[in-house]
């Protein structure tokens, strides 16, 4: 597979150019970046234009910008015949609708958006989602780095929205009457699961879970401590998005 990657010289565009390059059955041949256009990565000199990805024929471009850019760059994309792996996230709905038309013809190249590539939490989403069924109360902590402009984060979203999914009814109500601190007790999502943002020095990507009912308590965590932990993921999604057809909007199915 002839790989590029958009968003090359940020910290997660390099590392997707090492694991690429690392791979034996992935070659990189194309980076963008408008902010690093003239360096050279990899062996690959980043190109701040997007027809860099035409010109050199790749088959699937990896996107880890951020969404005002990405909203431009996936219909383009499709457009050009070549599937898209996406790490971006803030897409909204209409984002979302957009990008099923862009991705969903026949015979038309397939796009992968997922919040988290990290395997560990595909499965800590997976688990949760198999888990509310059963608890009275739910609250979900996400951790990130002092660079993370959203909350909560694409991946507690998703995990919130499995969650809700998962069940008939809604948990139990927040007993809270009285908050000293305005939003100690995060926010509410559906089905009255809530989120807590927590932004530290020191922290990659985390996530726990954490479900109670009488007498017991059911705690998930993930842990992504180095941006390598999100490579299998990525790379495994090159290798098999030619055969997903569509716009997926999870990694999971990639593990089935």
């Amino acid at each position: 597979m002839r790989v590029g990657v958009n968003g090359a010289v940020g910290q997660m565009g390099r590392a997707v150019c090492a694991a690429v390059t690392a791979d034996a059955d992935l070659t990189l041949v194309a980076a963008v970046d408008r902010h690093g256009a003239g360096e050279e990565i990899n062996d690959v000199v980043v190109a701040d234009q997007l027809q860099a990805f035409a010109d050199a024929e790749c088959d699937v471009v990896v996107d880890f910008t951020v969404a005002e850019s990405a909203r431009t760059t996936l219909p383009w994309l499709g457009a050009h015949g070549i599937h898209a792996v996406v790490g971006t996230t803030g897409f909204t709905d209409d984002d979302v609708a957009l990008f099923e038309t862009t991705f969903g013809v026949a015979d038309g190249p397939n796009c992968l958006i997922a919040p988290n590539f990290a395997i560990s939490a595909v499965l800590m989403m997976r688990f949760a989602e198999m888990a509310a069924p059963w608890f009275d109360t739910a609250e979900v902590i996400e951790l990130h780095h002092m660079r993370k402009i959203d909350a909560p984060s694409g991946t507690a979203v998703k995990t919130i929205e499995r969650m809700a999914a998962a069940r008939d009814t809604d948990f139990v109500d927040d007993p809270t009457e009285i908050e000293i601190y305005p939003g100690a007790r995060g926010g509410a999502g559906p089905r009255n699961i809530r989120a807590h943002s927590v932004r530290m020095e020191g922290m990659v990507a985390h996530q726990e879970v954490i479900l109670g009912a009488e007498g017991q308590t059911l705690t998930i965590r993930q842990d992504s401590y180095d941006r390598s932990s999100f490579m299998p993921g990525v790379v495994l999604a090159c290798k098999q998005i030619h055969a997903r057809p569509g716009l997926v909007l999870s990694l999971d199915s990639y593990l089935d």
